[in-house]
């Protein structure tokens, strides 16, 4: 590492000065700037340093931009020596994001240790499943040792439990190795409540907005400028030192900025020119719970540019069919119709009235290319904001588990997984907490009862500060092996193989698919094509067999993948290994079937 360190902040206290507490306690006073900003130099900086800044003589608080915080939120800031850290992915270029099969996973409940170590032993078998993009919930330092990530305070520090700076740089090392890349869920629309000292350095908040979660980040206001270079550099960071592909954005619907440029435009701009400046492509996916297409429509045609956007349509339509849930947002939801369009679309709320909402809802996601929308059955949030944290497949058969694996990994988008779902995982993951303020874990508890009021769910929510909710999270890798699990994990690392090796499966485009439906049979006819490629999909979301005659071209059409067939455990396929077209044919309750066009080309 260099002897010299500066180290500098937005401060608006009258005095400032760098309090060095190891290897030898030394205070050093610190100059302001004309822009506000308090900086020093100082030789003999190591990785040992351990640092508050102390401000008007009175108060001790971390680094806001703290890299590491070994005694947590609370404690002193650390100096990290990124250096130090012998990478081995030199040659490694990402993988494009169409092609990524996308895996969810939560640190602390993935393995019984909870850090990022544990994780690698566990990457050859999911890069055997298919899997070549893990996405992990946040990783900035949290309060305490519990937490989905999401109540971070020090976005720039890895959280010292999962094993800090150089425990994140292993894994992420480790995965290139295997050809898996990389996505960081970070959250740039709030900060968490427990440790969050921002407040004591500068305007990083506003009281213009409010947000579901805390204070609004101050994007549009005085001293803005500075804000949001913050946080575009944080993004930055994570590319440059820890090597990440991708960044998935938390909530960008409560990123609030009515300024000319927006904060997203801003930051893909400056993405991307990293990008070009490093020969290599770095990826911003956001979440929404607008249905608005500019998050994703290029800057040069008045949208931010972001490369990707989850598509929760696609997840309430599924969802719905396949349980009969009707309550909370689900309430917009349930038919046919609404999984079509999504299929075809991808946001079914495009400026229809929503029920839930009393408004209406969303613009046309039509123009938005199929390769940049994100799809799923489960996530952590659809899991862990119900009342007990079930997974689908504890609300759905068997059977309707196939179903859904069918519908996310051969829809014409970039299918994601929750870990576990690939063998039918049956913890729950509920929400979790280990915070330090009595009023604090109070309020936390008294908010998750709100939230399930509109789905008017019976009981009391488990306890999120207890360690019960967090050990009952905890998945039980064993059972890929056993039973039900064995076989549905098969399946999974069939259907993905089928998607990677058919080209009109891998081939992500709306304008080479047909979807019809039948409303009252609960049927899904899909059909897609890539050149010579072509291939012919029935599912039934009826739970009962359904008698059809599915309308397709002529052609010779033979039987690629049946869900209800023996080796898939299902009850037994009723159909011939050949389609005729104008031939009626029986499908199976929850089930989906596969055709291909066989010696002829796509019309």
């Amino acid at each position: 590492m260099e002897n010299t360190s500066l180290i500098s902040g937005l401060f608006f206290s009258h005095k400032v000065a760098l309090k060095i507490i190891s290897p030898e306690e030394i205070i050093i006073p610190m100059e302001k700037d004309k822009e506000g900003y308090w900086r020093t130099t100082i030789e003999g900086v190591t990785p040992s340093t351990i640092y508050y800044f102390r401000l008007n003589d009175e108060k001790d608080r971390p680094d806001p931009a703290s890299q590491h915080q070994p005694q947590g939120v609370h404690g002193a800031s650390q100096v990290v020596d990124h250096s130090a850290f012998v990478w081995s992915d030199g040659n490694w270029q990402g993988i494009p994001l169409s092609e990524m099969i996308m895996y969810e996973l939560h640190v602390g409940t993935f393995t019984p240790n909870g850090t990022f170590h544990a994780i690698v032993p566990r990457l050859d078998e999911l890069r055997d499943t298919g899997i070549n993009a893990l996405e992990l919930m946040p990783v900035s330092q949290f309060s305490g040792e519990r937490n989905w990530g999401y109540d971070g305070v020090y976005p720039y520090a890895v959280q010292n439990s999962y094993g800090g700076p150089e425990g994140l740089k292993y894994l992420v090392d480790e995965c290139h190795r295997r050809g898996i890349a990389v996505i960081l869920d970070v959250v740039y629309n709030h900060l968490g409540p427990e440790g969050n000292y921002l407040r004591d350095f500068g305007p990083y908040f506003t009281d213009k907005y409010k947000t579901p979660w805390g204070d609004a980040i101050n994007y549009d206001s005085a001293y803005s400028r500075e804000v949001r270079n913050f946080f575009i550099d944080n993004a930055i960071y994570w590319f440059r030192h820890y090597h990440v592909d991708a960044l998935r954005i938390d909530a960008v619907h409560a990123i609030l900025d009515k300024g000319a440029k927006h904060f997203l435009s801003e930051l893909t701009e400056r993405v991307e020119a990293f990008s070009q400046k490093t020969g290599k492509k770095y990826y911003l996916i956001a979440e929404s719970d607008l249905n608005d297409s500019r998050v994703v429509i290029s800057r040069e045609s008045g949208g931010y540019g972001i490369d990707g956007v989850w598509c929760d349509d696609f997840h309430h339509s599924l969802h719905t069919l396949l349980t009969g849930e009707n309550l909370g947002y689900y309430l917009d939801f349930g038919k046919i119709g609404h999984l079509m369009k999504s299929l075809k679309e991808g946001f079914v709320y495009s400026g229809e009235y929503s029920q839930f909402r009393k408004k209406k809802h969303g613009n046309s996601s039509k123009d938005i290319p199929a390769k940049q929308m994100v799809v799923f059955s489960q996530n952590h949030d659809q899991i862990g904001n119900r009342l007990l944290g079930e997974r689908l497949n504890a609300l759905v058969s068997f059977e309707a588990l196939k179903l859904a694996a069918g519908a996310v990994i051969l829809s014409p988008y970039i299918p994601l997984l929750f870990m576990g779902e690939e063998y039918g995982e049956d913890a729950p993951f509920l929400y979790f907490t280990s915070h330090s303020d009595p009023n604090l874990i109070e309020a936390v508890r008294q908010g998750r009862k709100r939230e399930f009021s509109e789905f008017k769910w019976q009981g009391e929510p488990p306890d999120p500060q207890g360690t019960e909710a967090f050990l009952k999270s905890k998945i039980n890798w064993n059972k890929r092996s056993g039973d039900n699990h064995k076989i549905l994990l098969a399946f999974y690392k069939h259907l993905i193989t089928v998607r990677k090796t058919t080209s009109a499966l891998s081939s992500l485009d709306k304008k080479s698919l047909v979807v019809n439906g039948l409303e009252r049979e609960k049927i899904v006819f899909v059909r897609r094509w890539n050149n010579s490629s072509h291939i012919f999909i029935i599912f039934n979301f009826n739970r009962s067999d359904v008698k059809i005659i599915p309308s397709i071209p002529e052609g010779r059409w033979g039987k690629a993948l049946d869900s209800s067939e023996n080796i898939w455990n299902g009850s037994g396929s009723l159909l011939a290994s050949a389609l005729i077209p104008g031939k009626e044919i029986t499908v199976r309750g929850h089930s989906f079937v596969m055709y291909q066009m066989q010696n002829t080309s796509a019309a």
